[in-house]
């Protein structure tokens, strides 16, 4: 196998988008399509991967820069004009070069692959990526000669009525023989309406040296979608929800509704776990068989165990169990570890806590900055006061505790193991073990003075 490199085109601005924010960064499934890109197309086992960039570069650099060489394109001038900043890096090098768009995120790594081969197999100094458009208007069209080699390409606004009948388009993605890709790109030209130097010249050129042009053809159109505006990455961000739910589904997880449920490219899920509708899971997340998720629901970077169940919940950045319950709307929050077996109920903020094994917090309590040991009985509405405006501090409640509602700890405190705290309690100190602790104010009734406040009210 000849060596491999690959150019990845990300300097567009695109205007298009009508957004601030660089146009390969906007996300498709919880990722930067430029990102999409570099992960498929390393699929091929490349020697090194060059990136021209333009004004983002800085950005970019913060997704990809440790996977691909950054080279900038000062100025934009043309497809042909951004793969030449990437001289320096590959011209003396030997082998094939692919060179791909970085709004493209849904052409998967095992098309890159099958393109090389056709390249090399071939003997092509060039092969274009090509599909068959649905609807081809607009695009590039790809016209083969009587041998089924690529004889040129011609955009839409030159093509003859003929040629518009043809419905192979240009995607925009190439291998070539590195050597003669930059030797070609010498003799490009700007004389052009747009003053740019366009790659598909090369195409021109390398045929006029009858050198060998061939095309690939893709069966799958919808890869080689490019995202220039909104509406197209939506369109995108459909096409690959659908592509991971669908591999999620033949993999024995059960998804109740795929097209309601978003579940991002690097998700774990085990056979047998339950999706339910309206649930959004991202990042780095793992879910264990049999545990059950959703409706409504949002996790991002956790983990989450055999059995366990989370509905009409938000958790990220946290280890859950196994056979725990969470829900209805419970907020798991970062730096959090609930042990197995645990509850999280109704209306229950976690917060950097550790809840070991059968503790239960089972309604209306915030429990921030905490370490609760196991068989622990958290009351409703039970507060740590972990803040004093200017720094956090740490409430510990030792194993088999019973803390009543509505309790106000103030921490730093520890409550002993199997203590118990009387419901309405402020704690401002330690409690001791296998005690109990009330911190309250004497009830004192008055009677008869109701009536005294009406009069007065009425006065």
């Amino acid at each position: 196998m000849t060596n491999r490199y690959a150019v990845i085109l990300a300097a567009g601005q695109g205007t298009r988008m009508k957004s601030k924010l660089y146009k390969v960064l906007h996300p498709v499934m919880g990722r930067p399509m430029v990102q999409h890109v570099l992960e498929q197309v390393k699929a091929v086992n490349l020697e090194s991967v060059v990136t021209v960039v333009g004004f983002g570069a800085d950005k970019v650099a913060e997704y990809i820069g440790h996977e691909s060489e950054l080279v900038v394109q000062e100025e934009q001038l043309g497809t042909g004009h951004a793969v030449i900043q990437a001289k320096e890096r590959l011209r003396d090098k030997e082998g094939t070069t692919i060179v791909v768009c970085g709004d493209t995120p849904l052409i998967k790594g095992e098309t890159y692959m099958e393109l090389f081969a056709h390249h090399e197999r071939t003997g092509a100094k060039a092969t274009i990526l090509t599909a068959k458009a649905p609807n081809p208007s607009g695009y590039g069209r790809v016209i083969r000669n009587e041998d089924n080699e690529v004889e040129r390409i011609v955009e839409h606004k030159d093509a003859s009525e003929q040629e518009l009948t043809v419905d192979e388009i240009n995607t925009g993605t190439y291998c070539f023989d590195n050597q003669a890709l930059f030797a070609a790109l010498e003799h490009v030209s700007n004389d052009n309406a747009q003053g740019e130097y366009y790659l598909p010249d090369v195409i021109e050129i390398l045929r006029k040296q009858s050198d060998v042009v061939s095309g690939f053809l893709t069966p799958d159109f919808e890869e080689t979608l490019g995202i220039n505006d909104r509406v197209a990455l939506a369109q995108a961000e459909g096409i690959l929800k659908q592509r991971i739910n669908e591999k999620h589904l033949r993999n024995g997880v059960g998804i109740i509704d795929p097209s309601n449920t978003y579940i991002h490219p690097d998700v774990v899920i085990e056979p047998d776990a339950i999706i339910h509708p309206g649930t959004v899971i991202k990042g780095n997340t793992t879910i264990k068989s049999d545990a059950e998720i959703g409706p409504f629901t949002e996790i991002t970077n956790c983990y989450i165990g055999e059995n366990t169940v989370i509905k009409q919940s938000v958790a990220s950045d946290s280890h859950i169990g196994d056979r725990v319950k969470v829900g209805p709307f419970a907020h798991i929050r970062p730096e959090s570890s609930i042990g197995d077996e645990a509850k999280i109920g109704n209306f229950v903020e976690i917060k950097k806590t550790t809840l070991e094994h059968s503790s239960k917090v089972s309604h209306l309590s915030y429990i921030g900055d905490a370490h609760v040991g196991s068989n622990v009985n958290v009351g409703c509405g039970t507060i740590t006061v972990n803040y004093d405006g200017k720094n956090k501090f740490l409430t510990t409640i030792e194993d088999d505790a019973f803390i009543g509602c509505n309790s106000n700890l103030i921490a730093p405190v520890t409550i002993g193991k199997g203590s118990y705290v009387a419901a309405g309690s402020t704690i401002t100190k330690n409690v001791p073990e296998d005690s109990l602790s009330v911190a309250r104010a004497r009830q004192t009734n008055k009677e008869g003075y109701a009536s005294k406040i009406k009069n007065r009210q009425k006065d």
